[in-house]
């Protein structure tokens, strides 16, 4: 009898339709509003009509749901230990964007076998069938298997602040990056910039300090502002996108997405098969199977 894997990956084989963009975001510290921009990102890109997907992938230390005041049932941990099926772990965020929560309380460091490898990428193979945009919000910081998995992921999204730990974190989890796939397409963003002086700084001194030591183009999505909305939002559980619309953060975030859109058109149609890149490199990232 076929499992799951097997049965997904023979309905693969099959579909001959377009694919998801795969966008990791990720920071190379905690505490700079990584989660908060996935979610306003997404939620904006939702607006716009696209169909979007949040994976959460701090596993047993998720706060996407917490973001927007739901309670998720079953998370992505419940999925890969083979307790639920896909279907049973989306739940349903604002203007119709989907989300799989981490799940929180972890008791102990999630035991990764070969199976759930296999659910893992057959669960992003549907993702990638059933969404225009796969956002998968990592965790802060770098595991060789987040490595591996951001190694596969189209593009990444690094988030950084002006603070210089935050910069220097930032650029070391772009050098882990560059070192696996130095064809990586990776976009920067400077958050909570107190001015727009600020956030410019911020993001030349990364943009620069990877084409001197990696000869590594980086393109700039633009910089948020320090703005007192955003705890509000987080206060009353809804993104800030939705409940201050008129804010400054709000209407420059509008901004970066379609900034970040129209580059995407861009790509695409000039490398139209990316996305199932990302699928082989999975594969073969994880076909060996992990200790």
């Amino acid at each position: 009898m076929r499992d799951q894997a097997e049965t997904l990956r023979l309905k693969m084989m099959k579909w001959q339709g377009e694919l998801g963009r795969a966008i990791a975001v990720v920071s190379g510290k905690g505490g700079v509003g990584k989660s908060n921009f996935t979610m306003n990102f997404a939620t904006t890109l939702a607006q716009k009509g696209k169909r979007v997907a949040i994976v959460d992938m701090d596993i047993g230390m998720g706060n996407i749901n917490i973001l927007i005041g739901k309670n998720a049932s079953y998370s992505l941990k419940d999925y890969l230990e083979g307790n639920n099926t896909l279907d049973e772990v989306i739940f349903d965020g604002p203007y119709g964007l989907k989300y799989i929560s981490g799940g929180s309380g972890m008791t102990g460091v999630l035991d990764w076998s070969q199976n759930m490898f296999d659910r893992l990428i057959y669960a992003f193979e549907e993702l990638q069938k059933n969404y225009d945009y796969i956002l998968f919000d990592m965790g802060a910081g770098a595991t060789n298997w987040s490595l591996d998995l951001l190694a596969s992921i189209d593009e990444i999204i690094v988030i950084s602040t002006a603070e210089p730990t935050s910069i220097t974190d930032a650029y070391s989890m772009m050098k882990y990056i560059h070192v696996r796939d130095p064809d990586k397409q990776i976009y920067i963003l400077c958050n909570r910039a107190f001015s727009k002086e600020e956030g410019i700084e911020t993001n030349e001194r990364l943009k620069l300090t990877m084409k001197k030591f990696l000869d590594k183009d980086v393109l700039i999505l633009g910089s948020l502002p320090e703005d007192p909305v955003v705890r509000k939002a987080v206060r009353e559980q809804v993104p800030f996108s939705l409940a201050y619309p008129d804010a400054l953060i709000s209407k420059t975030l509008q901004l970066i997405v379609v900034r970040f859109m129209d580059h995407r058109a861009e790509e695409i149609h000039a490398h139209d098969q990316t996305s199932k890149k990302f699928l082989t490199k999975l594969r073969s990232i994880f076909s060996k199977g992990r200790d």
